[in-house]
C-alpha cells in the first residue's frame, strides 16, 4: 500500500506539475485536458484546455493534481497538510528548497535539526506547502 497526493490547483496545474518535473527531477509528465473527455460537459468553455488529471513521477511516488472543475469554489489552497519531500543528501534537500521557494514564501529555512541534516518548511509559487526532509544517517 502506498499514499500518494493529489493536488487540486485553480487554473495552473499543468505549470505546476511541469515545475516539479523539471526542478525535481520528474518523469514521465501527464497532462489530460477536460477537452475531448467526459469531463469536459462539466466545465466551461474557457477550461477546456485545463488539466483534468495530471501527474509526474517524482522517484518511487507518483505526485498527481488537477485543475478541479472551473468552478467558482476551484481551489482555495492547501490548509492543514504538507507534501513531504524526503531526500537522501543535504546538498539535494538545498537544491529541492531551493526551487521550490523560488517565488513562494519559506515558513522554516533548511536547517539542521536534532533529526534531521536538513528540514524545513515553505510554500511554493502555486501555493502548495511544502517539508523538505533529509534524515540523520543512525548512529
Amino acid at each position: 500500500m502506498r499514499t500518494e497526493a493529489y493536488l487540486q490547483f485553480n487554473g495552473n496545474c499543468a505549470q505546476a506539475l511541469e515545475y516539479y518535473r523539471q526542478h525535481l527531477h520528474g518523469e514521465n509528465l501527464f497532462l489530460m485536458p477536460f477537452r475531448g473527455t467526459p469531463g469536459q460537459e462539466q466545465v466551461k468553455e474557457d477550461w477546456y484546455d485545463k488539466i483534468m488529471h495530471g501527474s509526474v513521477q517524482l522517484g518511487p511516488t507518483m505526485l498527481m493534481g488537477s485543475d478541479g472543475g472551473g468552478t467558482e469554489d476551484g481551489a482555495k489552497g492547501m490548509s492543514g497538510c504538507s507534501v513531504c519531500l524526503s531526500v537522501d543528501a543535504p546538498e539535494e534537500a538545498e537544491r529541492a528548497f531551493a526551487a521550490l521557494a523560488r517565488d513562494g514564501s519559506i515558513q522554516m529555512p533548511l536547517q539542521e535539526t536534532f533529526w534531521a541534516q536538513r528540514f524545513g518548511m515553505l510554500k511554493d509559487q502555486f501555493g502548495v506547502a511544502w517539508m523538505i526532509n533529509c534524515e540523520k544517517k543512525p548512529a
